[in-house]
């Protein structure tokens, strides 16, 4: 099969992701997704739901661990000395896989737009829990598995995030 039958699902209440090539489940990972739950409006720290594609990769030779900011690489490793060194600060590492709605109204333009949201899947520290809520948003994985994710996937990738 080509990688065109690919495609992303991510279920908020099971807080996984799937990737499928047609109808076979090539992986499944388990993520976090917002601690506010699911919806859509700018500034409420939720995760979107609805149709999606990735629309940008970002981070391919980026090592495991590196810190970005405004999707930019700071030249930083997460470490846990670097946590303590900046408590509160919201860690993407990685790899960024950033999101774009397909649906007007719902996920895309206005004050439901993913994309202008910056709703991405990405790495996280290994010390934070995956298989329940906690992020501001995004999609958060395990720094291997996004790794993983992010070379079986390409930009415009389907992508749907489930909320039941």
């Amino acid at each position: 099969m080509k990688n065109g039958s690919r495609r992303i699902e991510v279920s908020i209440p099971d807080q996984s992701l799937t990737l499928w090539q047609g109808t076979e489940v090539l992986r499944q990972y388990s993520v976090s997704t917002a601690a506010n739950g699911p919806g859509e409006q700018a500034d409420s720290y939720c995760t979107p739901r609805g149709a999606h594609y990735v629309r940008a990769l970002i981070g391919r030779d980026a090592p495991p661990g590196a810190v970005f900011v405004g999707r930019r690489f700071t030249g930083e490793i997460y470490s846990p000395s670097l946590a303590r060194a900046n408590p509160g600060r919201d860690w993407i590492l990685t790899r960024i896989l950033w999101l774009c709605g397909r649906e007007v109204g719902k996920n895309r333009l206005g004050r439901v737009d993913t994309f202008r949201r910056y709703i991405y899947i990405h790495g996280s520290p290994d010390e934070l829990a995956m298989g329940e809520p906690g992020s501001k948003g995004c999609i958060r994985m395990r720094n291997g598995d996004v790794i993983e994710l992010f070379d079986l996937a390409y930009p415009g990738i389907p992508l749907t995030i489930h909320a039941n």
